[in-house]
């Protein structure tokens, strides 16, 4: 099976921390691959309240995850702080990319980075939507 390998930006616009709790760990000692989604979900939640929306409300639509590509580069355990950067890329008519990287705080190791496809839908119909310009021009905004 062919390893995902993903290539980085040159910069990202956005950053948070956030501690790997013992929640967040399996029975092999460090963060569980499912927790990882969760802690890439908080860092997309705070990357939406940096500008100014909630994921549920965003310029009248909501958001969706419609896929999301993690690469594993090392190990986070308990107790860690795990510094995510973010920046939003690859911009369609209903969406665009949210790239991540998560290094743990002190050492600068880098542990997973990946992208999350994020989808605008109606929030009535629940069916995907078009980007108003006000959305996208935020967005790129936000990319200068």
């Amino acid at each position: 099976m062919t390893r995902v390998v993903f290539t980085l930006p040159d910069r990202f616009v956005f950053s948070t921390d956030i501690q790997i709790y013992i929640s967040h760990v399996n029975q092999g000692g460090h963060l569980d691959n499912a927790q990882l989604l969760s802690l890439v979900s908080e860092a997309r939640v705070r990357f939406f309240q940096w500008l100014g929306y909630t994921e549920a409300e965003v310029g009248g639509l909501s958001i969706v995850v419609g896929d999301i590509v993690a690469q594993y580069l090392s190990e986070g355990y308990h107790g860690e702080t795990m510094h995510v950067e973010m920046v939003p890329a690859d911009f369609n008519k209903y969406g665009f990319d949210l790239v991540f990287r998560m290094t743990e705080r002190t050492r600068g190791r880098e542990v997973a980075r990946g992208k999350v496809g994020i989808v605008f839908i109606d929030k009535i119909s629940r069916k995907v939507a078009s980007m108003s310009p006000a959305i996208v021009e935020r967005l790129r905004a936000a990319c200068r």
